[in-house]
């Protein structure tokens, strides 16, 4: 995998080689795990499809085990997950899994009550959802622990095992450890020979062009891109999408022969989390809304932005089940490719982190 610049040329995995004379590079980013990789297999992150089957699979796997284990302690273990980082990401997925627990399965077993599950959110910084206003971030905190979340904040990690985090001076068994704590960008610049920051991102021209390469041009997370006010456009799925329009209509003027430069002027519409199935935080600057209305507003704009009418209406039907009945249909665990499924990495004697967790910007999470 990778790109002859001088051939103008995309090598692909299976040997394929695709040529171009123009290419726009999206190719994302990667868990970042800041020095630490062997914690990858034990704390693994969201960021694709597969990676949400896998978590699903992981979290209900959780609960079945748990209903046949005998040991109390194992099985307070397999009922506690563990998420490192507060963001966006850490925040939704600490609201899903505890409603999971406490409304979704509460019926659904015998022996073990799903509602006693404790989710921990770990957070190396002062606040959750830190690209938030101080007050909203407040919001999202209190919201998390009404719900039950166990909320950890200027706690670093300095080890994580299969079965068990180390932080603040103490170790939290879990039997489910999801990383949500930061990401690094696809190894693109590598193979371009382009200059990159320390999080692996290409350094564009305002046009989003890589220099030296006019004919290359890079979006979304493989990016660092400074608006005009000299702050960095962040990382979300709407500055990808405005990226891609913009380096399209880079790429017609090119082909009409106007070789006038051409910034990217990013468009902020708003921060938008959810914290469970009836509250939400946004903020679009002229207006904040948080709760049960920032939620359906949320749900409106998220549907208003799907491809299709057909998507739209299936998507507002579940979400309207969902949210009435606080039912999911979506319980099946599925194998994964060749091979044994489990709720967690097997511990071996030994299987220990490192003792600390050194970050680009001297935090941890």
């Amino acid at each position: 995998v990778g790109i002859d610049r001088e051939a103008n040329v995309v090598r692909l995995r299976n040997g394929t080689q695709v040529p171009f004379d123009y290419l726009i590079l999206g190719t994302g980013a990667q868990h970042a795990y800041f020095g630490h990789d062997d914690w990858e297999p034990y704390a693994p992150g969201l960021k694709t499809l597969e990676d949400a089957t896998a978590m699903r699979r992981r979290l209900l796997l959780a609960f079945e085990k748990a209903e046949i284990e005998t040991d109390p302690e194992t099985r307070r273990a397999l009922l506690t997950f563990a998420i490192i980082g507060g963001g966006a990401t850490g925040v939704e997925l600490a609201g899903a899994i505890i409603e999971l627990a406490r409304i979704t399965l509460k019926q659904d077993f015998r022996s073990i009550q799903p509602e006693e599950a404790r989710v921990v959110l770990i957070e190396a910084g002062p606040r959750v959802l830190a690209n938030f206003k101080p007050e909203m971030s407040a919001y999202a905190e209190k919201a998390l622990r009404e719900l039950g979340v166990e909320v950890e904040l200027g706690q670093a990690v300095t080890a994580v095992r299969p079965d068990s985090v180390d932080y603040g001076g103490r170790t939290l068994k879990a039997g489910t450890i999801i990383w949500a704590a930061g990401v690094l960008a696809s190894p693109a610049a590598r193979w371009l020979g382009a200059e990159a920051d320390r999080a692996g991102r290409i350094k564009v021209r305002p046009d989003l062009s890589v220099p030296g390469l006019p004919h290359i041009l890079a979006i979304g997370d493989t990016v660092k891109i400074v608006n005009g006010s000299g702050k960095p456009v962040p990382g979300i799925g709407d500055a990808a999408k405005q990226g891609g329009r913009h380096a399209a209509q880079v790429i017609k003027a090119r082909l009409r022969g106007d070789m006038a430069e051409m910034p990217f002027h990013y468009h902020h519409l708003g921060d938008i989390a959810t914290i469970g199935r009836s509250r939400a935080l946004i903020d679009f600057g002229w207006l904040q809304l948080t709760g049960w209305v920032g939620w359906w507003v949320w749900g409106l704009a998220h549907i208003y932005f799907l491809i299709g009418m057909k998507n739209r209406i299936f998507i507002a039907l579940n979400w309207l089940w969902i949210y009435l009945t606080g039912y999911r249909s979506a319980r099946l665990i599925t194998e994964p490719r060749g091979g044994e499924i489990s709720a967690a990495p097997e511990a071996g004697p030994g299987a220990a982190g490192k003792a600390d967790m050194p970050r680009p910007d001297s935090k941890a999470a």
